[in-house]
């Protein structure tokens, strides 16, 4: 089904959505979900027949972003391409999956077993029924930014044969995954980001000690009525690993003590509690570990948990108090009003060995669809050893190692016209 399309100044937008099965792999199963994605192109070339390119987006859990103009990485990709939007399944204006969604399931094993249908196999599956039947089965291009390209790995390794090019922005995930060493490696990142930030703002290491305090010795409610505790507060360095993340950090907490100095402001309240309840995007939490999982790699056992009992320096009441980054914890399904509907399923699937196999190793070993992939020498979330070990062990693969952009580099201009450029050059993607 398509809505009409309708113009952005710079954009021709032609809104669409298909209906998938839930599970692909078990014609057994006749639940369906629907698939909404948006259709870019040059207001002054949309009768043109030109390329297409998927836009795979980060998370996992995360929608597609909402143009406001043919500006960033857009722009560069309509001098050229029709540009797709994908909501991946479960996110966006798809069939969403939220708390609302999770109540409905009569225990933890069916919630579990409804999650394991949002994995990259099950994404790279609905682009190629969008790429088949909205696209006449042309083979296209995908740009994948962050866990875009753990799923651009598992699109070429299910349907290579649909691609001609691949670009990938802070994203090669490991092709051995194992989620104990990826919080090996960030762990020791994040505690590098934070020092950073308080070398930056100094004043900023007592005022967050101040208000841990605050918040340790009082019950602090937020708007929706949860309760505001330290590990809650530290969960707000995950925006860390951005620019500008710690400008953000330090305004915010500019504002959280009233003139009174007694008490925390409405706005800084409301502010960390949009920055950590996962209103938008409850998959994030509830997925993160489970994209490690792949074959008999064991069940992932709250991984990022495990390894904080390593770091006594994030411990809630170290001083100076150090931020955590992207590790999800399991008491935040029960503190997080819109994630405690998930914990018995997210539960269940940190036990559970899948026998799903996202990457198949000698297929990309193999692989002859040229990919070019930014590699951020200092991100905080997907590590750059990790990513070059990945580089080093599929075919054509062509990495730019960069200190000059955080893990949202994309945003930048340079980025995209970059790896394009880089592909030009090598000869293009495949015909």
């Amino acid at each position: 089904m398509s809505d009409p399309s309708y113009t952005i100044p710079g954009l021709y937008v032609s809104d669409f959505r298909v209906s998938v099965p839930l599970d692909w792999f078990d014609e057994s199963n006749a639940t369906t979900i629907s698939v909404f994605a948006r259709e870019l192109v040059d207001p002054a070339r949309r009768h043109e027949k030109l390329p297409v390119m998927v836009f795979l987006q980060g998370g996992p859990g995360g929608k597609a972003p909402r143009p406001l103009g043919a500006t960033g990485w857009i722009g560069q990709a309509l001098k050229t391409h029709r540009v797709v939007l994908l909501d991946q399944r479960g996110t966006g204006r798809s069939t969403r999956v939220d708390a609302r969604t999770m109540g409905q399931f009569p225990d933890a094993g069916a919630g579990a077993d409804y999650l394991s249908h949002f994995r990259a196999d099950s994404i790279v599956a609905d682009a190629e029924h969008i790429r088949k039947t909205r696209f006449g089965g042309q083979r296209w291009s995908t740009l994948g930014q962050s866990y875009g390209g753990f799923l651009t790995l598992t699109y070429l390794s299910r349907a290579p044969e649909a691609l001609t090019a691949c670009y990938v922005t802070g994203g090669l995930a490991s092709v051995r995954p194992d989620a104990s060493e990826v919080y090996r490696r960030t762990f020791p990142r994040t505690a590098a980001k934070n020092r950073q930030f308080y070398a930056r703002y100094p004043k900023d290491q007592v005022l967050v000690a101040r208000l841990a305090d605050h918040l340790g010795a009082n019950d602090v409610r937020l708007p929706d009525g949860d309760r505001l505790t330290v590990r809650r507060l530290q969960t707000l360095g995950i925006d860390f690993g951005m620019k500008p993340g710690f400008e953000r950090m330090h305004w915010l907490l500019d504002e959280a003590f009233s003139d009174d100095g007694e008490h925390l402001t409405d706005g800084f309240l409301a502010e960390v509690l949009a920055r950590t309840c996962f209103a938008g995007n409850p998959l994030f939490a509830a997925l993160q570990e489970s994209i490690y999982s792949h074959g008999s790699n064991g069940p992932t056992a709250w991984a990022a948990q495990r390894e904080l009992a390593n770091h006594p320096e994030f411990a809630d009441t170290a001083r100076p108090l150090m931020f955590t980054g992207e590790m999800m914890f399991p008491w935040m399904f029960e503190e997080i009003r819109l994630l405690r509907p998930f914990a018995g399923a997210v539960n269940e699937l940190a036990s559970r060995e899948t026998s799903t196999q996202l990457y198949d190793l000698d297929r990309l070993a193999a692989n002859q669809v040229p990919l070019a992939a930014a590699v951020y020498y200092d991100d905080m979330y997907v590590d750059s050893g990790l990513q070059l070990d990945t580089a080093a062990a599929v075919g054509n693969v062509h990495a730019w190692v960069t200190n000059e952009f955080e893990h949202d580099g994309i945003g930048n201009d340079k980025v995209f016209a970059y790896l394009r450029n880089t592909l030009h050059e090598l000869g293009g993607g495949i015909a």
